[in-house]
Parts: structure tokens; sequence; C-alpha cells
């Protein structure tokens, strides 16, 4: 089984949230910085002011799915880091799905549809 990329030190943390552009909505913000990596990684910062541990969890679980189900229809070579906002607990996977694809959009890192 492949591991999955995921940004998980601090200080690549600080480099996408210093270095990268920032867009947000309702549920969630989103930071994207280039990377030397050749594949796309995703970082998911989810805070106790959210939920308690299980609601943390399932919001991160959602964003992961998310971000696998799609990361064929984004570009490669970037660091992503999903931030969620306290909203994004009372949301279905729809909506946050909803939520990650308009910001996938003003980031403009969609591929473009054939």
């Amino acid at each position: 089984m492949k591991r999955f990329p995921s940004i998980k030190k601090n200080s690549e943390f600080q480099k996408v949230y210093k270095g990268g552009t920032s867009y947000a909505n309702r549920l969630l913000i989103m930071y994207v910085r280039k990377s030397d990596y050749p594949d796309t990684r995703i970082g998911i910062s989810v805070s106790k002011k959210v939920g308690n541990s299980v609601v943390r969890h399932r919001v991160t679980r959602r964003i992961r799915e998310i971000f696998r189900l799609h990361r064929e229809e984004t570009y490669s070579g970037l660091d992503i880091v999903v931030t969620a906002r306290p909203a994004a607990k009372d949301s279905d996977f729809k909506k946050l799905e909803s939520a990650y694809w308009h910001l996938c959009g003003l980031h403009n890192i969609r591929k473009e549809s054939k």
C-alpha cells in the first residue's frame, strides 16, 4: 500500500503558511505553495474550536478522502494546507467537497475539464 502524500512537520506547514497564497470560504481555508516534490501533498489542520477529537477526526478523514478522490484533477507539485473552520463540523461530505472545489478554483489548481 502506497503512503499517503501528506505534510507532517511543523516547518513544512510554516513554509506553506508564509510562502503560499490563501483563500477562504465559510467552511475551509486553503493555502497553496509550489513545492520541490513531484507529487501534490496535503496537510490538514483542525483546531479544538471545531469540536472534540471524534468530530475533528471525522472532518480530517472527510477532507483527506476529498483530496484522494480528486488528486488526479489537480495539478501536481503543490503543497496544500487545508484548515477547517468551526462550521465544518455540521457539514456533510458533499458540502465539504463543494467548498474544497470552490477553493481549488480560486487558486487555479484545477486541471481543465476535457
